[in-house]
């Protein structure tokens, strides 16, 4: 429940009939101890100006940052590992592939590509 006290106090502006002809009063408003902002009210116009918390704005953007930087990191550690190991140039210009399975062994050729025929490219297949 927001409340608005009764404690107003007198700032004394210069005005055309003196000191005390332009009187602005400071209304504060509170939700129960905490502050939210003040009425400034004076002969012609009154306006609320809100109390900026700036303790609690850093708070939030702390536990934000915290927060986004820890969803990060597990979404880091829960990425997939690579398809296949190292590939490294073994001698005679044999390639080596860790962790990984052979292709499977194709003999029928009717299943080419287009791209294949036109640069008379042919699967890798064991010979025996």
């Amino acid at each position: 429940m927001t409340t608005v006290t009764n404690h107003a106090t007198a700032a004394p502006a210069a005005g055309p009939d003196g000191p005390a002809a332009d009187r602005v009063r400071v209304i504060p408003v509170r939700h129960g101890e905490r502050p939210v902002g003040a009425y400034l009210v004076d002969r012609d116009t009154a306006r609320f100006e809100p109390a900026v918390d700036v303790t609690r704005i850093a708070v939030t953007a702390l536990t934000a940052a915290a927060a986004t930087t820890v969803a990060v990191a597990g979404l880091a550690r829960l990425r997939r590992p690579p398809a296949i190991g190292t590939v490294t140039m073994g001698p005679g210009g044999w390639i080596s592939l860790k962790r990984t399975q052979p292709p499977p062994l194709r003999s029928d050729r009717s299943h080419r590509p287009w791209w294949a025929r036109l640069l008379r490219a042919y699967p890798l297949v064991e010979r025996r």
